[in-house]
């Protein structure tokens, strides 16, 4: 690929990224790096099986990839699978909702978790928003003997907490 073709693929995807709401980001055992986003709500196929776009505010998102200080020398920004990721959304009345993210893939993020969600209350309102990581709920991934003895679990449960969010501009906004 040259640098102008790269160059203007920057071009066409820098608006759609500009959207997108930096929660947080976290770099998690065994190196792997972390994002959370908050973005602006999209239709997902296969359809049915997601919240439509005219039902819900906005699209929660977990980015999971290598770092590049992983001892395994895995390919820096290379996708993170099998992970279980539950996010805990609560308003500050109280009002919450819990869901888990799906394996999603686009032409910004590549793949990544996410959701599209209804908020558990208004879109004026702010949040405290809890992404929690647990291993336990792997049961597709093998672990070869090597990782088992040198590392041991996939990954341990972590919780990853925000308060007082703002999604409104994300949920007012709309993908180009």
């Amino acid at each position: 690929m040259t640098r102008f073709t790269r160059y203007f693929i920057a071009l066409l995807i820098l608006p759609l990224s500009s959207q997108e709401m930096v929660i947080g980001e976290e770099l998690m055992a065994p190196g792997i790096k972390i994002v959370f986003e908050g973005a602006p709500k999209d239709t997902i196929f296969p359809l049915g099986s997601h919240l439509k776009e005219n039902e819900t505010d906005i699209h929660i998102e977990m980015l999971a990839n290598w770092s590049a200080n992983n001892s395994f020398n895995f390919p820096e920004g290379g996708f993170v699978a099998y992970l279980d990721v539950q996010v805990l959304i609560k308003n500050q009345n109280g009002k919450s909702t819990k869901i888990k993210l799906s394996p999603h893939i686009n032409l910004i993020d590549s793949l990544h978790y996410a959701k599209n969600i209804k908020l558990p209350g208004s879109i004026k309102d702010t949040y405290d928003v809890s992404f929690i990581i647990d291993a336990d709920q792997m049961a597709d991934l093998g672990i070869h003997n090597d990782w088992h003895k040198k590392v041991g679990p996939f990954v341990t449960k972590h919780t990853f907490s925000y308060r007082n969010l703002s999604f409104e501009s994300v949920a007012k906004a709309q993908r180009l």
